[in-house]
């Protein structure tokens, strides 16, 4: 399987997928970190995170793969959410709080 078969598989079969910096428990960079808060506030408890410093070939084929320079990036049901400043800003307005209870229904 390839880096881009890989990712795929990742974001279906998993209600929610963090591509970050780090874990969860001791994520590698603040923006990682706060997205994984504010998911966690939201009441995600099954987090699929996939830590790109550990892959290289995920940390350049998730960029690729959805057309985004940055990580973090968040999935939803494989539907690309976005970087940690939409999550912010998708949270502070209620919709990710939405999103999710809709994707976790």
């Amino acid at each position: 399987m390839n880096t881009h078969e890989t990712i795929h598989q990742q974001v279906n079969a998993n209600a929610v997928v963090l591509y970050m910096k780090g874990t969860p428990q001791f994520p590698q960079c603040g923006f990682s970190g706060s997205t994984v808060q504010m998911l966690q506030a939201c009441g995600v408890k099954n987090l699929t995170a996939v830590d790109v410093l550990a892959d290289p070939g995920i940390r350049a084929g998730i960029k690729a793969y959805s057309n985004w320079p940055t990580v973090p990036q968040l999935y939803v049901k494989g539907e690309f959410i976005g970087g940690a400043d939409i999550v912010r800003e998708l949270y502070q307005t209620g919709e990710l709080q939405t999103l999710l209870d809709a994707a976790l229904a």
